[in-house]
């Protein structure tokens, strides 16, 4: 718009002058400008009629203006002015006449109040990501800034429709919104009989249509979706619904009741905040929002029975606010800063975020940290596998699915989960009894049908009892509630029936193929030539034989007499480069064997200073088997497993290089070390046994191949100088195949039942355990330990027992054993039937 011009407020035209203006019209039609010029004038000819000033495009307030001469020709130039500049993209526009519309190619047209704070148009509903998750079309903020435009008011409650819709105001009065190209008709404000005139969008954000005598026949402030802005009622059966998202936030309403209560539910199921109200006899007519900040429940007689305010309440500096149902489920009133332009929260309904019911979604807890609210998953399987089909993710959370307790093999086990409280999803309906903790425990662990229960610690004896595998719930540690769910029994191991991953593809025979037979002289004649290709090809071939092992001989000869370290190797301490040593270096390095650690194991030093233990091997496998399994072994890096420094294969010697570990062997350090008699260190050996459960379940489970130990013992298990275990003399057998699974147990299997005998060991402190009486063991743990000392060493004792059982299906996986001695799980007392004989030991040994 031209300079001059825009500091028009408005023009009042006399009746008389009329006639000019559609002769402006007219002249526009005839010289086919823009049709949206033709509608400002025929939009300037009725408000002349009515004697109402005009508003410019600014969305500035009118001022009444009077032009009593060359009014016209004001006129004239301010038209001209509007189609040389275009029509702007923002229409400040206050009403609009019959067959407005906007289409969603062109959502950049918004039509603004009067005062410029709210706009109507298509809007973005965009996901997390920034994808666009849509189109709607509805009433938002125009306060610049992208984020700061909240939508206020959505047609259809948050309808989501293609980009190639349109927004009309129909010329009989209904305003729709149209999807194309097909023209179906997906909301409409079924208005078409009551005479609508034109739209408007009023300064308070509340759009309305005007019929006959500037009536008010239809306005969005009667059906709000999630927001309420100053000024708006609510009344029965109105609500408010969370923005419709993918999540299970979507089920969040707030309502008004009958009775005038004001309430958040979760799919009308739950109540999780509500207004207390005083006994009140009288009649509750609507809750309002006022633009101080404050929201009331209002009698028929506009008396105040309840009412909240905002923090920031009489502060006359804020002069946009609104109240709103955020996605996550609570209640917020908002208020504009416009120094920081930005919306802050002045109140909101439910403090602690995580009392919002199912505020994570499925198998999640909801938690706090130090920047806020956090989720975390209910439950881990322990069995499930990398290349397993993956679980069904529970809506809202990344979580697995529990697993479903009718596929336990035997029976269940209850999980703690203390200062936690849970509750069923779907459906919401737990039930509460009066128990004890114990009791709520063993009531659910004894019903079929119950899934968790939860037992409040502050007095009351409340133990609600949940029946659905759909479980969420918050933690906190001031709550005084300790919860347990039902999990599948820990030590039982899973055996997957039916499917052996051991299995290999049998071949398919061919078929095989026919030759056809020729003449006998042909024979001969082909038979002949064939003779001489093959003498020839084969001289040659045998001298090429011969040069290539000369010159192999020659390189190998080469590398058995290199320096084994390079430069870097000398001057750093930690290379760790897996290297291959000559029987003359080996004897170098150990000082011809001066230093006899051991049964065929001796101390060396290497030339970066770095001291090594040498074991001799009298192993038979080639040497390809042989730099196949050391290469395997080298690749393995655990914190409680020796590291493999290097190797020495030759035709009469094989020889492995370790790390060495200072303070020798766990059977010295149990047996023989007084200090260790004299103390009752039971801690520093449940953490010692933990950490050979830890190696092992390395070599079974996070290897690219199940590598069974082979021989699990005391004497190689070696302690560091903080008395951290670490495993040695591992998996090299299980590699060259030289142990082969019996048909009634794997070598895994036979790993857990000789990791179950060092566990009675560790705890006992002694080398027979074949005459252990576990009753006897019992008693003197309760005379010398303290009770939480107690707890662990029975729960070491029960897994061993359980790892020793005869049948290899009953022990566990070694997974199961790590969580049972961290004391994550709970493990149930072995059959009564288990008695540890002293056949059983003998055979392990062997």
């Amino acid at each position: 718009m031209p300079p001059f011009l825009s500091s028009l407020s408005c023009l009042y035209v006399k009746p008389s002058d009329i006639l000019s203006f559609w002769g402006v019209c007219e002249c526009f039609s005839t010289l086919n400008l823009p049709h949206f010029a033709a509608e400002m004038c025929e939009l300037w000819v009725r408000e002349l009629h009515s004697q109402i000033p005009f508003k410019h495009f600014g969305g500035k307030r009118c001022k009444d203006c009077c032009f009593h001469e060359f009014a016209s020709v004001f006129a004239v130039i301010l038209l001209l002015g509007f189609c040389f500049c275009g029509v702007c993209d923002e229409l400040a526009m206050v009403s609009v006449p019959l067959g407005f519309e906007i289409s969603g190619f062109d959502r950049s047209k918004t039509w603004v109040s009067q005062n410029g704070v709210f706009a109507f148009g298509f809007l973005d509903f965009s996901s997390k990501d920034g994808f666009v998750d849509g189109y709607g079309v509805g009433v938002r903020y125009n306060l610049g800034d992208k984020v700061a435009n909240l939508p206020i008011w959505t047609v259809g409650g948050g309808l989501r429709v293609p980009e190639n819709s349109t927004i009309r105001l129909n010329m009989d009065g209904r305003m729709v919104l149209v999807e194309n190209p097909n023209g179906l008709i997906v909301w409409s404000s079924n208005t078409s009989s009551l005479g609508v005139q034109k739209a408007t969008l009023l300064n308070s954000g509340n759009l309305v249509l005007i019929g006959n005598g500037e009536n008010v026949v239809w306005e969005s402030f009667n059906s709000p979706t999630n927001t309420l802005l100053p000024g708006q009622s609510f009344r029965f059966p109105q609500s408010l619904r969370a923005p419709s998202t993918k999540s299970i936030t979507s089920y969040y309403n707030f309502v008004i009741r009958r009775s005038g209560e004001l309430a958040l539910v979760w799919e009308n199921n739950v109540t999780y905040w509500r207004a207390h109200l005083r006994p009140y006899d009288g009649v509750i007519k609507e809750a309002r929002f006022d633009s101080s900040g404050v929201l009331v429940l209002l009698d028929a007689s506009d008396k105040t029975i309840w009412s909240i305010s905002s923090k920031d309440f009489g502060d006359a500096s804020v002069v946009l606010r609104h109240l709103r149902i955020d996605s996550d489920g609570n209640l917020r009133i908002y208020s504009w800063d416009n120094a920081a332009h930005e919306w802050k929260i002045g109140w909101q309904a439910v403090e602690n975020q995580c009392k919002v019911f199912g505020s994570c979604g499925l198998y999640s807890l909801c938690g706090y940290n130090s920047t806020g609210p956090t989720c975390d998953c209910l439950y881990e399987n322990p069995f499930s596998w990398k290349n397993d089909f993956p679980d069904v993710d529970a809506p809202g959370s990344g979580c697995q699915k529990m697993v479903d307790l009718g596929n336990c093999k035997t029976k269940t086990s209850m999980m703690v989960q203390r200062h936690t409280v849970l509750y069923g999803l779907y459906p919401p309906r737990d039930v509460d009894m009066m128990l004890s903790e114990k009791a709520c425990k063993e009531y659910c662990s004894n019903d079929s049908t119950c899934t968790a229960v939860t037992s409040k610690n502050d007095g009351s004896g409340v133990c609600t009892v949940k029946r659905t595998s759909f479980i969420s719930g918050y933690r906190n540690p001031s709550y005084p509630a300790t919860s347990f769910l039902k999990v599948c029994l820990v030590p039982q191991a899973v055996s997957a029936q039916g499917v052996n991953p051991h299995d290999m593809a049998k071949a398919i025979p061919l078929s095989p193929i026919e030759f056809t037979e020729r003449g006998a002289d042909g024979k001969s004649f082909l038979g002949a030539i064939a003779l001489i290709v093959f003498v020839t090809g084969s001289g040659f071939l045998s001298i090429e034989i011969l040069v290539f092992l000369f010159i192999y001989r020659r390189k190998q000869i080469k590398a058995q007499t290199r320096i084994p370290f390079g430069k870097d190797a000398q001057m750093n301490p930690h290379y760790s480069v897996l290297i291959r040593l000559s029987y003359e270096e080996v004897v170098e390095l150990t000082a011809n064997f001066g230093d006899q650690l051991g049964p065929s194991i001796y101390k060396g030093i290497l030339p970066n200073k770095v001291p090594v233990i040498a074991k001799v091997l009298n192993y038979v496998a080639t040497e390809k088997d042989f730099k196949m399994a050391v290469s395997t072994l080298g690749a393995m890096h655990h914190r409680n497993l020796v590291s493999v420094k290097g190797f020495c294969f030759e035709p009469k010697h094989t020889i492995l290089l370790y790390e060495y570990v200072p303070n020798g062997s766990l059977d010295n350090w149990l047996f023989k070390m007084e200090q260790v008699q004299n103390e009752q260190n039971w801690q520093q050996r449940l953490d010692i046994a933990l950490g050979v459960a830890r190696a092992l379940a390395y070599l079974h489970l996070e290897c690219q191949q199940c590598v069974a130990h082979g021989n699990l013992k005391l004497e190689n298990v070696l302690l560091d100088e903080k008395l951290v275990p670490k495993l040695t003399d591992f998996g090299l057998k299980s590699l060259l195949g030289m142990e082969a699974a019996s048909s009634s147990e794997s070598l895994s299997e036979r790993d857990i039942y000789m990791f179950g005998e060092m566990l009675l060991q560790i705890v006992t402190c002694k080398q027979d355990i074949a005459d252990i009486n576990v009753q006897d063991l019992a008693n003197s743990m309760n005379k010398e330990l303290k009770l939480e000392e107690s707890e662990g060493v029975e729960r070491a004792v029960r897994i061993a027992l359980w790892c020793m059982q005869n049948q290899p299906f009953l022990r566990p996986c070694i997974g199961e054993v790590v969580k049972v001695l961290e004391g994550t799980y709970s493990v149930d007392r072995p059959p009564s039937t288990f008695t540890i004989t002293l056949d059983q030991v003998e055979e392990s040994k062997s």
